[in-house]
């Protein structure tokens, strides 16, 4: 049986940090130490001139992701602006994953509530799956390298967990979301160019649409950009 062609498509996103739409050095955030931070691009625009441009482009599925605290406001405004079209990140648990659909969010981004104690759990996962459907969850499996190998990275990924990134882990992850999210972490960020191994792999390895984020060379004056798989 022939192999499925696949293609590329470009994926807008809208940082969020203290509240403003920015572009960050990914590898530089920290709770300890805020100091450290590096930033390439802090926007003038508001985050919902973000979402109505991509709406007015027809650039669905992008993410609006909060990166901590402080973001919530700015967040809705962007999903406010655009109903349906964004993909909300940052946060999100089973608490509050149902709100951020109502507030126009497609569909929700989970992380670090899938790793407690940095441990994977796959109850987690079935629990948050059962609650906002299959179809509107997308699983953030954005990582770092060790080696040659990659781990999922949580927590605006200070922390490393001992979930590789394999084949494995992505089928059985498959199984509950309807998509995959993926930050190069150690990229992230320095428009250095990407993670080309990670990329070559993902595409060997994943079943269902991947959105890559992480190195892209260029320089956009009007947010940050991804793309799908």
């Amino acid at each position: 049986m022939a192999t499925p062609s696949r293609r590329s498509l470009f994926r807008p996103c809208i940082d969020l940090h203290d509240g403003q739409v920015k572009q960050i050095v990914g590898g530089t955030l920290s709770d300890h130490d805020p100091q450290t931070l590096k930033t390439n691009y802090v926007a003038s625009e508001s985050p919902g001139s973000f979402a109505r441009l991509y709406k007015e482009r027809g650039l669905e599925g992008g993410h609006v992701i909060k990166l901590g605290p402080r973001n919530d406001e700015a967040a809705r405004e962007a999903l406010q602006a655009w109903p349906g079209g964004l993909q909300i990140g940052g946060g999100i648990n089973e608490e509050n994953a149902l709100e951020w659909l109502k507030c126009g969010a497609s569909k929700v981004i989970v992380t670090s509530y899938l790793f407690p104690g940095t441990r994977f759990s796959v109850e987690r996962l079935r629990s948050i799956s059962s609650l906002v459907g299959k179809d509107r969850l997308v699983v953030d499996v954005s990582c770092r390298r060790r080696g040659d190998k990659w781990f999922v990275a949580m927590n605006k990924w200070q922390d490393i967990t001992e979930l590789e990134i394999c084949k494995d882990t992505l089928d059985l992850l498959s199984e509950y979301c309807s998509e995959f999210l993926i930050h190069a972490a150690d990229v992230e960020g320095l428009c250095q160019g990407i993670d080309e191994e990670l990329v070559t792999k993902l595409g060997e390895w994943t079943t269902i649409p991947t959105t890559y984020a992480g190195g892209a060379k260029g320089k956009y004056t009007r947010g940050s950009y991804r793309f799908l798989f």
